[in-house]
């Protein structure tokens, strides 16, 4: 009954921070030129986007689970 509610609040927060950002972003490292002692590297920013659809199912069931782990209680 507890680990429902402590899931649900997690859920909650998931997805509330999932709404407010809308997404993941990344920096990765790509070696652009190589010439012995010559190391040019290039960052370049990846973009995972989260859809606010998903931010709201989450916040929606976590909502649920609080609730029903409440009634049971």
């Amino acid at each position: 009954m507890r680990g429902a509610v402590v899931a649900g609040v997690v859920l909650i927060i998931l997805g509330v921070a999932a709404l407010v950002y809308q997404g993941v972003t990344y920096t990765t490292q790509k070696k652009a030129v190589d010439l012995g002692p010559l190391q040019i590297t290039e960052k370049q920013k990846h973009t995972i986007p989260l859809p606010p659809v998903l931010g709201a199912v989450a916040v929606a069931g976590g909502i649920v689970l609080v609730v029903m782990g409440g009634k049971r209680s």
